[in-house]
């Protein structure tokens, strides 16, 4: 199994590929902002032919390159359905600070090719199994992405590709258009904290990471397990 992944230019998004290994298809995994030029360069690398874009929820760190990435190879990109309005026009999860950031308007554009995601449902993409868990709480689309690590650099039997839901120590921010704390933490409680706690985790920002390692230390799971809520997250968009 192949996982490359890689900082984008703008807000360290983590963009990832995925394979079952080199010179096969591969999935790409929310390409952000200014990512082209080293997705082609991981894509050469290890002359792996891009099958689908798969993103883990609608903010435009994590989408911004969707369009050309899907339109140069003829593919679709997966979403919840409840980010699906987010892909044609992003600024509707954005703050008004967030949006003067990009001067009010955003050259942005939607892939011709768009799949929803269904909660529960599993992928079959360029030879890999891959379950959605839909974890609203960052936005109402937030999605897990899951599948067998067997074979991959962590030896782990399972991945967890966590979007803004979780990060190594911390939580997607859910101040923004369409957060809400309450589903957030809905979400760790039924989505996060029942997987086993050698899965890997792949956040949307940041350095990997274990849901054991998180069960032990991430306040908002521990406060999900009864203690004192921590303060308010601000990872993400």
């Amino acid at each position: 199994m192949l996982v490359a992944g890689f900082p984008a230019d703008a807000f360290g998004t983590n963009c990832y590929v995925v394979a079952t290994a080199p010179g096969e298809q591969c999935v790409v995994v929310d390409p952000g902002i200014g990512v082209l030029d080293r997705l082609d360069a991981v894509l050469a690398e290890h002359r792996l032919h891009p099958a689908a874009v798969l993103l883990t929820h609608g903010h435009l760190d994590h989408t911004f390159s969707v369009a050309p990435v899907c339109g140069a190879r003829g593919i679709a990109a997966y979403v919840h359905p409840e980010d699906r309005e987010l892909l044609a026009d992003p600024s509707k999860a954005l703050s008004m600070d967030l949006t003067a950031l990009f001067g009010g308007r955003l050259p942005y554009a939607e892939p011709d090719d768009v799949a929803e995601l269904t909660d529960g449902a599993t992928l079959s993409l360029a030879g890999l199994e891959i379950t959605v868990d839909h974890a609203p709480g960052h936005t109402g689309g937030s999605v897990l992405f899951r599948m067998p690590g067997a074979g991959s650099p962590w030896e782990a039997d399972e991945i967890c590709l966590s979007g803004d839901v979780l990060f190594a120590g911390s939580i997607g921010r859910t101040d923004l258009p369409g957060g809400s704390m309450p589903r957030m933490l809905s979400s760790l409680r039924e989505k996060v904290l029942p997987l086993a706690d050698d899965t890997v985790v792949l956040p949307g920002h940041g350095p990997a990471t274990t849901i054991g390692r998180e069960r032990a230390s991430n306040p908002y799971l521990v406060e999900v397990a009864g203690s004192a809520r921590p303060a308010a997250p601000t990872r993400g968009l």
